[in-house]
């Protein structure tokens, strides 16, 4: 495994070692031992797993402290445009975002830190996601924000997601208390 910067802090990709042939491939989707002597310190609580179609939009959520996730998010078929918004308001790269493509195919992980707005799009139908969370879903704590907000202004190349109620009517960013 080895972990690749973006251009933002604590924002990662891993790009797991394939090893494949006429039968199919093996990976390690997580090696704690290994990520650990790059400097990748999380401990994982919780597993969570999505099956979307084509054109899907979740997000943006977060939860506030002290249930903030970090999100450790792969793709097993299918494909996504992943997004991180950093939301630590002391942060110099406070509200901007990062994307990662993640697919079956390429095996990449995108890992989103605690204090990041997640959200995700599907870009084939039967997309199945998994993600790893650093702490437990509290649903009192899950905050949603708008995913077309124009104060981040998120390139997501569609005009009109599929979205949940919940997704759809959420406020925009400045309509909330940000925790961070």
């Amino acid at each position: 495994m080895e972990i690749l910067k973006t251009g933002i802090r604590d924002v990662v990709i891993i790009q797991p070692r394939v090893f494949g042939d006429d039968r199919g491939y093996f990976f390690e989707s997580w090696n704690k031992t290994t990520l650990e002597n790059q400097l990748f310190h999380h401990d994982f609580v919780q597993d969570n797993q999505s099956l979307s179609m084509k054109n899907v939009l979740r997000g943006m959520h977060f939860q506030r402290p002290p249930y903030t996730q970090g999100k450790l998010v792969r793709v097993i078929t299918g494909s996504i445009l992943d997004v991180a918004i950093d939301l630590r308001k002391k942060s110099p790269t406070y509200l901007h975002y990062e994307t990662a493509l993640l697919s079956g195919e390429n095996k990449l992980m995108f890992y989103v830190p605690e204090g990041f707005a997640h959200g995700f799009l599907t870009l084939e139908d039967h997309t199945i996601v998994n993600y790893k969370c650093t702490k437990e879903y509290h649903s009192d704590s899950e905050i949603t924000f708008r995913w077309n907000d124009p104060s981040i202004a998120i390139n997501w190349a569609i005009q009109n997601p599929i979205l949940s109620e919940r997704d759809r009517e959420a406020p925009f960013l400045h309509q909330i208390d940000n925790p961070f």
